[in-house]
């Protein structure tokens, strides 16, 4: 890939044949990159950070945090996770099937490894994206408290960009036997190597995660949190990582900071995408060189 320090990124769709397209099973799964070279580019590979998007999100609309990320001197990968994202339409997989987030992230990286080095590579990621991006550290999903959700015995939280997401999902697998193979692999350890740092914004997931898994987590996770987030609220999404993790610290993005102030038109606090992406940079500048 040639350097050109644009604005617009190289867009990619890559194709994981070991994974299935949720509209189309007997073609392979999709995964579209984003890539954008560092804004002045230095000699070698420079480190490279992954962005992971929220629920029904886009890689494409992550300009908050790869730009600051970019002027830093990073390489920037986004992704869109297959049947969850704006640009393709939403399945339900792509909602509650969260652990196959990290592992587009691995294929993608293995992709660009065969075709080039790497440098150091950092993780990031918003809402359900900050979960992808510390599962790739070791955090694991609990498929007890995931099978107590996706059975009815647990309330499934609410998903705003696609409220019958559990309904459609059961639609999909009608009986216990076929739901149950489709959670098969769901709690592996789907951590990778490669990725040495974490910064995680608004993480989701924190209660469907086990506590013995974020233990395990060893480098550098940072984490920021919006005071009035009512969609992954503190105490069940933020603190379990902040609690379990040996490496974490974070702090609050402001008291009064909302879930959709990182992506509304019209945030409540307007100065808080830039100020978080600063802190992102900041982050990754002093864990990946």
């Amino acid at each position: 890939m040639t350097t050109t320090g644009r604005d617009e990124p190289l867009i990619r769709v890559l194709y994981d044949a070991s994974r299935p397209d949720l509209r189309e099973p007997g073609r392979p799964r999709p995964v579209r990159l984003y890539l954008w070279e560092p804004v002045k580019p230095a000699g070698g590979p420079a480190p490279l950070v992954v962005v992971s998007h929220g629920t029904g999100g886009s890689g494409s609309a992550m300009d908050w945090l790869v730009r600051p990320l970019r002027e830093a001197g990073f390489r920037v990968m986004a992704l869109d996770h297959h049947g969850n994202n704006f640009v393709d339409g939403y399945e339900p997989e792509g909602f509650l099937h969260v652990w196959e987030r990290p592992r587009d992230i691995s294929f993608a990286l293995d992709t660009l490894a065969r075709e080039e080095p790497l440098g150091p590579v950092g993780a990031a990621g918003f809402s359900i994206g900050a979960y992808t991006a510390v599962a790739l550290a070791g955090a694991r999903v609990d498929e007890r408290i995931l099978w107590a959700v996706l059975s009815g015995a647990v309330p499934l939280p609410e998903i705003p960009e696609y409220p019958d997401a559990l309904e459609a999902l059961r639609k999909k697998y009608p009986d216990e036997r076929s739901s149950r193979r489709a959670l098969e692999g769901a709690g592996s350890d789907l951590s990778d190597p490669r990725v040495v740092a974490v910064f995680q914004v608004a993480p989701g997931a924190g209660g469907f995660v086990t506590p013995e898994s974020l233990a395990t987590v060893r480098g550098p996770v940072e984490i920021r949190w919006g005071g009035a987030d009512t969609v992954n609220p503190y105490e069940a999404d933020t603190r379990p990582y902040l609690d379990h993790i040996p490496t974490a610290s974070g702090r609050s993005a402001g008291p009064g900071v909302r879930h959709d102030d990182f992506f509304a038109p019209e945030p409540a606090d307007p100065a808080v995408r830039v100020r978080v992406g600063g802190e992102a940079a900041a982050f990754f500048l002093r864990h990946l060189g």
